[in-house]
């Protein structure tokens, strides 16, 4: 019996020449993200594995917003400074970990990484093994070795055409209308392999967006294929060898689901849940007033996303009533929008054009929600609370949806505004 792309990479980090599904594996890690400082202060921890492969960022919370989280920053970099880190991206050259980490190189086909933020299943759109160990991290950044349970993993086999009939569809649709029809645990604990025609077709950004919502459907880690558009983003800032991993022809699969691109519109996940789906079009007619609308965050706050929403923005103002807040995924997306001179739309139409940071997607700071507030938001969560007050209620949509609904005042199918 063959052995999907997640068994190889944890079978090869193992020093095996083969595993089975529920298996548990001490396994080399290539590169770890964050510093879980107390746990290095209780176990004494003075030098790490190797400080070339820690990758460090303030995100959540940048720049500082309070008096204690400055003084975290200063043990922080304190901290970087004594373990000898280099891949510290402080501001300016900051961004969400997810994003500015792949943007320096830490992931590459065939590698094994450990992370501490639950969205680091991003990463498996680099034919790479990334995911979130918790506090476990730390036995990657003092020993280079994490453990691991070998996941069972499902094929997802996307078809049809792409760019989909149907305008204004992206990968948040797509893993939004997994989530929608099998529920957000029907990958749990489970390694996803996407693949099929459409995707082969379809743009980085896009495959990021299914990756980075994997987490939403339960999933351990979310996997494509390498190939030439993976290529074109990797290879300017890899600076070591790697290998690509495909699955064998007969490795064994919990599920295969298949999936057809004509089949998705723009869909909205309404609150308080994920796999709450309903179609853009179809909530259109209940004219659900917002307040604040969100395009930003690890899931959508690339240059795709920022195009998408200035088709529907060019010539339009923001409506008087609700805020528009724009925060891009890194610094160099903030400068591929600039230079795109789509910043330029967004400020005419009345948004507020922000820094990258974590902080409006997760209720932190720079657009935190009130009592019976609506936002609409191209982040990656909406459950209650996640952006402010328990008492809010959080949409979640594709830029496109989240820009036409900005301007309508209320949650709106973007074709209906762009004439499609």
């Amino acid at each position: 019996m063959g052995m999907t792309i997640a068994e190889k990479i944890l079978a090869a980090h193992a020093d095996r020449e083969s595993v089975r599904p529920g298996e548990y594996l001490w396994c080399r890690v290539d590169a770890v993200g964050g510093l879980p400082l107390p746990v290095f202060k209780r176990l004494g921890v003075t030098a790490l594995h190797d400080p070339s492969r820690v990758y460090v960022v303030d995100d959540h919370f940048a720049p500082s917003p309070t008096i204690d989280r400055a003084n975290f920053m200063v043990r922080r970099r304190q901290a970087v400074e004594s373990f000898g880190i280099e891949n510290f991206f402080e501001y300016g050259r900051h961004g969400i970990m997810h994003q500015v980490f792949a943007e320096n190189g830490m992931f590459a086909p065939g590698e094994l990484v450990a992370m501490r933020d639950s969205h680091s299943v991003s990463a498996g759109v680099f034919n790479a093994c990334v995911t979130s160990v918790n506090a476990d991290a730390a036995f990657g950044h003092i020993l280079g070795e994490n453990w691991f349970r070998v996941p069972t993993s499902q094929k997802i086999v996307i078809s049809g055409r792409w760019p989909p009939a149907n305008d204004f569809v992206v990968g948040k649709d797509l893993v939004m209308e997994l989530a929608g029809r099998y529920g957000t645990d029907m990958a749990l604990y489970e390694s996803m392999e996407v693949t099929g025609p459409a995707v082969r077709e379809m743009s980085l950004s896009s495959r990021w967006t299914i990756a980075n919502m994997s987490v939403e459907l339960g999933a351990k880690f979310c996997l494509f294929e390498y190939d030439a558009v993976t290529a074109a983003f990797l290879e300017p800032r890899v600076n070591r060898a790697f290998e690509p991993v495909t699955a064998d022809p007969d490795a064994a699969y919990s599920r295969v689901v298949e999936l057809d691109t004509a089949d998705v519109e723009p869909l909205v996940a309404c609150p308080h849940d994920p796999g709450n789906i309903r179609t853009a079009r179809s909530l259109s007619r209940e004219r659900i007033r917002i307040d604040q609308a969100f395009i930003g965050s690890c899931t959508n706050g690339r240059l795709e996303d920022y195009e998408m929403a200035a088709r529907v923005l060019r010539g339009r103002r923001v409506h008087p009533k609700v805020r528009l807040l724009c925060s891009p995924a890194s610094q160099e997306v903030w400068r591929q929008v600039l230079d795109a001179g789509l910043w330029q739309v967004f400020s005419d139409a009345g948004a507020n054009i922000e820094h990258s940071s974590c902080g409006p997607c997760f209720g932190g700071h720079m657009g935190v929600l009130g009592d019976g507030e609506v936002s609409i938001s191209s982040s990656n969560r909406n459950f209650q609370g996640r952006q402010g007050s328990a008492l809010a209620s959080v949409y979640l949509a594709n830029a496109a949806t989240v820009a036409a609904s900005a301007v309508a005042g209320y949650i709106v199918d973007p074709r209906e505004l762009a004439g499609g």
